[in-house]
């Protein structure tokens, strides 16, 4: 038998979902359903900027743009030709170098939502970066830190875009966060409304997701196959994706967790749940997404 949930939780169903129904644009062309700017990639991992990217526009984002590091840009352009690929300078690792806001600062301007973190590499450089791109983005500009991008975050860097930032950390990422070992998270709620609170932002943390303003919504749904390779690059994605159409952080946060794990879910069902790949999340998440809409 399941632990019941305290009642200052809300449980994540699709009925819940249906009550809080995401912003409708206005217009049917690809700007009123927002621009996602995502800034991540590496030699090593160009997968991770490309999950990412997809993901927003699975949930409906109007206009992706991807930057990534010089070596990169062109192969994932050409993987991802629905989106404006950017070339920027990249640090000797082949991770973005925090020069790169040089070249990206009337983007970071216009830019709806900015996620910034998958594929990066290197904790001094990526906090560098981020610290700097903060700086830039758009006065109401949306912003989810995934992956490197949490790792040596400090709340001040976070300071600028207070109350529009959405954190996507896995429990090691977390742990970090709040300066703990990881062995010490055995209460994800608690730790998610810790970090929560700590960065003045919206935490999403293993189903999860806290408000700095102490509400907690727990999804349920998911399995074990979810804790794949790439899995939380799609996450943020669709996040980003979410908060350009117009969400708040934290719903954003609850309908990006749950279209998440139910993609997962459906695919464990017709494939096994240990096996299926982040990457067929992404042709699953606009199915849920459709049928979570009232």
């Amino acid at each position: 038998m399941s632990t019941p949930i305290p009642p200052d939780r809300r449980v994540v169903t699709p009925a819940f979902l249906r009550g809080w129904p995401l912003p409708e644009p206005e217009r049917g062309d690809k700007s009123a359903r927002g621009t996602v700017l995502v800034v991540g990639g590496s030699r090593g991992t160009p997968g991770a900027l490309l999950l990412a990217g997809v993901g927003a526009l699975r949930v409906g984002a109007g206009v992706l743009q991807l930057a990534g590091p010089e070596s990169v840009a062109t192969a994932v352009g050409i993987n991802v030709p629905e989106a404006l690929a950017l070339s920027v300078p990249e640090t000797d690792k082949g991770s973005v170098s925090d020069t790169a806001v040089d070249f990206l600062s009337d983007l970071l301007g216009s830019a709806q939502a900015v996620l910034i973190g998958p594929g990066l590499f290197g904790v001094e450089e990526t906090q560098r970066l981020v610290a700097r791109l903060v700086e830039k983005v758009g006065q109401e500009a949306m912003v989810v830190l995934d992956a490197y991008a949490l790792r040596g975050l400090r709340p001040e860097t976070v300071a600028p875009v207070a109350g529009r930032v959405v954190l996507t950390p896995n429990v090691a990422e977390a742990a970090a966060l709040l300066e703990r070992d990881r062995h010490e998270l055995d209460d994800l709620a608690e730790a998610a409304r810790s970090a929560a609170a700590k960065y003045d932002a919206v935490v999403s943390l293993f189903g999860h997701i806290a408000d700095p303003d102490g509400r907690l919504w727990v999804d349920e749904s998911g399995h074990i196959g979810l804790g794949t390779s790439g899995s939380g690059d799609v996450l943020s994605g669709l996040v980003a994706g979410l908060l350009a159409r117009g969400a708040s952080p934290a719903q954003a946060a609850c309908w990006g967790a749950h279209v998440h794990t139910t993609a997962g879910e459906r695919l464990g069902a017709r494939i096994t749940q240990l096996g299926f790949l982040a990457r067929e999340i992404l042709d699953e998440a606009p199915l849920v997404l459709d049928e979570l809409q009232p």
